[in-house]
């Protein structure tokens, strides 16, 4: 019951072009999607369509080099066009006031120079007004190179009902999900969320929205869960043990392994679940397992696709689904791609930083 038969996996050359720029946006990656109606199911009109990232670049392109360009650690994105074999992003970034750019989400408890957000996975919830809601982890540089960093906490974004897009209206929530193992290490829960209601457009709902992590050089995943209308109530949340749900953080255990820190649960049509993922999370290999629930069991890993551009010296990391994208029976998977030395080789680069897509076809 675990395996995926009868399925192709092509580029998804049209989607990956739409991230190739030369203005404003040309940059980023953390890239999630959500429709603000709050249906998950891939039904939604595309004018409902949001999608985010984390770090961004914001300049111009000349000759593939980055002109007078500066980074921001979030930006959003909308599709500008109803038709989409014919689609194009319109791309937003927040200004200061002498009109550079800056981050949307900043945390609002802590100094700026000294932290800011990365966004985890995020979803409307029909049963709190439809108001939006966006893992955001506090993040602090320890050093110069591109993986010198640690994730101390991590709070939720609030954004209420008829906020207008691009959201620049919004509630910093601190939570206790960061979660410390004395084994593992420490994890941020937010990596992934699964919205197993009815009103998401689930097959088989039981109520909860199931929130994911990914800890340890293992990189072990775990899940936690909570009624849709008790989200805010962090003392109702429940965490799978390995053999039950139960109220204690620190009883968490892993589902699983070998997956990367941003990833995606989807339903299948015969009722399983795919968990789609970056081999230990930074790898050359697009790959899923199937479970039997939001919570396992999950069987052996499946590869899906072995990424281009690791053969040309990037490092592709944190492949991921996006069901409000995707056609029926086409599920369209990003993943990101970077460098060891990022930071000078952007210079020289400026689309070495940017998603990839792909398209998982079940025939």
């Amino acid at each position: 019951m675990y395996d995926l038969k009868n399925y192709i996996v092509t580029p998804a050359d049209e989607w990956t072009q739409l991230f190739k720029r030369t203005s404003g946006w040309f940059g980023g990656d953390g890239i999630f999607s959500f429709s603000m109606t709050g249906d998950e199911s891939g039904k939604s009109p595309l004018d409902s369509l949001a999608i985010y990232f984390s770090d961004t670049f914001i300049g111009d392109v000349v000759k593939g080099k980055p002109q007078n360009y500066s980074m921001v650690h979030n930006s959003l994105a909308k599709p500008s066009k109803d038709n989409f074999e014919k689609q194009d992003l319109n791309f937003y970034y927040r200004t200061d006031i002498e009109g550079k750019p800056t981050s949307f989400f900043k945390p609002k408890v802590m100094k700026e120079d000294s932290y800011f957000f990365w966004l985890g996975d995020g979803f409307v919830n029909i049963d709190l007004d439809s108001s939006i809601y966006i893992f955001a982890y506090h993040v602090q540089w320890t050093g110069k190179n591109v993986f010198d960093f640690t994730e101390p906490g991590v709070s939720i974004l609030k954004i209420k009902k008829n906020t207008p897009f691009p959201f620049k209206d919004y509630q910093q929530m601190i939570t206790p999900f960061h979660l410390e193992h004395p084994s593992w290490g420490y994890v941020n829960l937010g990596a992934g969320i699964y919205v197993n209601t009815d009103w998401a457009g689930a097959q088989y709902p039981d109520g909860f929205i199931y929130v994911y992590g990914c800890m340890d050089k293992d990189k072990k995943l775990v899940v936690s869960r909570v009624k849709s209308d008790k989200f805010e109530s962090f003392t109702d949340w429940e965490y799978w043990d390995g053999k039950n749900w139960q109220d204690k953080s620190n009883n968490i255990a892993p589902i699983t392994n070998n997956v990367s820190n941003e990833l995606s649960v989807t339903p299948l049509n015969d009722g399983r679940y795919l968990l789609v993922f970056q081999f230990m999370g930074i790898s050359d290999t697009v790959a899923c397992r199937v479970g039997a629930s939001p919570w396992g069991p999950f069987g052996d890993i499946i590869e899906l696709y072995k990424t281009p551009e690791s053969a040309n010296g990037l490092l592709t990391y944190n492949a991921k689904a996006h069901p409000v994208l995707s056609d029926p029976n086409k599920l369209l998977i990003s993943y990101n791609t970077i460098s060891y030395d990022f930071w000078n080789e952007i210079k020289d680069n400026a689309h070495i930083y940017r998603p990839r897509f792909i398209r998982l076809e079940f025939l």
